[in-house]
């Protein structure tokens, strides 16, 4: 009975966490201008002259779940220092906004997080230790659900900082072909976000994009920079930029650059080869080795103690 209960609270959790966050996600997804414009969206939202969304928009959640979500959005903002709350839209810059994810949102999953874990594991802990295991297991909960969107949204911040990394060489090959072939850099630009797809085009589409509501290509270069973590990228922005600033010709930076990156792309995959061996040492003596040693001395062992 009690495990029922602990299901039955897990799954109460996890349809909390949907509604609150996944379908207003989903619902707010206005297309790739809203993703690639949402930090400008959240700096008129702090300046107090964010539009507020449609009541249509709002209506498919009931009204005491929006206002449950935004008192366990508060107590997610409550207990996360405001040096924490600038990590995360850091983060999520760098995840890319998936889904059109806000700071909002992250806050109120890591609430959800906290109350759904709590509950949970308070459950399951009473279950498996009595008042003990019930205190030990709503502490523990309540911290790894607090602290689980953070992990979330850094791992996927993490993995489009790589699928960065390795989709600029190509790209900046494309760049170097269709500048050779007569195209200027901004409509290279707009050849390679029209045809391509990956992050890094996304990042480039936005660049285009901030470019026609009225920033320097410099300034779009540079935000586009400052998205991102990869050291690379951040070279290659500065090149451009100091090309255009020393009327150097653009197709011979790109060129050195797309040879410079394969360069680095090569090193890297090297590097990742010598470290194979290290990373399959310890699965082969845990793992292999033992079932090795059963085999091929088991028969012998099993003999020898037969024959006593």
């Amino acid at each position: 009975m009690l495990l029922l209960v602990a299901g039955l609270c897990a799954l109460a959790g996890s349809a909390v966490v949907l509604a609150l966050v996944a379908v207003p996600a989903r619902e707010t997804a206005g297309g790739n201008l809203v993703r690639s414009l949402h930090a400008f969206d959240r700096a008129r939202a702090r300046a107090g002259t964010h539009r507020v969304e449609p009541g249509a928009r709002r209506s498919a959640v009931p009204a005491w779940l929006r206002a449950l979500g935004d008192r366990l959005e508060h107590l997610g903002r409550v207990l996360t220092p405001g040096t924490g709350v600038q990590r995360l839209e850091r983060q999520l810059d760098f995840a890319g906004n998936p889904a059109n994810m806000t700071v909002d949102q992250v806050l109120r999953g890591k609430g959800i997080g906290l109350v759904s874990g709590l509950l949970t594991w308070l459950v399951v802990g009473a279950l498996l230790d009595g008042a003990q295991g019930a205190l030990l297991g709503a502490l523990g909960g309540a911290i790894a659900g607090f602290y689980a969107c953070d992990v979330i949204v850094r791992n996927r911040a993490t993995a489009r900082q790589q699928e960065l990394t390795r989709s600029l060489p190509d790209v900046l090959d494309t760049l170097v072909i269709s500048v050779e072939a007569g195209l200027g850099f901004d409509a290279a630009l707009a050849q390679v976000a029209r045809h391509g797809k990956g992050p890094m085009v996304r990042e480039l589409f936005r660049v285009l994009q901030e470019m026609q509501i009225g920033k320097s290509r410099t300034e779009a270069l540079r935000a586009m920079a400052a998205r991102t973590t990869v050291p690379e990228l951040k070279g290659f922005v500065s090149a451009i930029i100091h090309s255009g600033e020393l009327g150097v010709p653009i197709a011979s930076v790109l060129r050195e650059q797309a040879g410079e990156m394969r360069t680095k792309s090569r090193q890297r995959a090297e590097e990742q080869a010598q470290k194979v061996p290290v990373k399959i040492l310890f699965p082969v003596l845990f793992c292999i080795f033992p079932a090795m040693f059963v085999v091929v001395l088991g028969p012998g062992i099993l003999s020898v103690l037969n024959s006593f």
